[in-house]
């Protein structure tokens, strides 16, 4: 779809949306265009300035949430140990004294959180996912 602002022979200025810069040629040749205000169909298109939206950068938060997600991830980065796919057997050496106490993040398959979470050990999915390389 394609914007125009058009104005006809008497001055009066208004838009329409066309498919394409070519359905826009075929139906002015077919005089199907006309005036939204008057009807007349000496129409042509008028100057447009382009429309340029400021982006965010990528790596920039898109909303408050989004934001506090990123601080979140950060603090547990900074303070647990990621030990990876290790995880499920990390969390029950911990829970069982076989293995020092601390803070840990890493991946489980969905059934060995499940019996995690069945044998009395909490543990939570986070909500982001791992790091993309490209």
């Amino acid at each position: 779809m394609i914007r125009y602002d058009l104005k006809c022979a008497k001055g009066h200025r208004f838009e329409s949306w066309f498919g394409s810069s070519a359905d826009y040629d075929k139906l002015m040749i077919a005089g199907m265009v006309s005036c939204s205000v008057c009807g007349d169909e000496t129409v042509e298109k008028a100057i447009m300035a382009p429309r340029v939206v400021k982006e965010r950068p990528l790596s920039a938060p898109a909303s408050p949430a989004e934001q506090a997600v990123k601080e979140l991830r950060k603090k547990i980065e900074d303070t647990a140990d990621n030990v990876g796919k290790n995880f499920a057997a990390e969390a029950r050496a911990i829970h069982d004294g076989d293995a020092p106490e601390r803070l840990i993040y890493g991946e489980a398959k969905i059934e060995d959180a499940k019996s995690l979470i069945d044998d009395g050990i909490p543990v939570a999915p986070l909500p982001w996912s791992k790091k993309k390389t490209n």
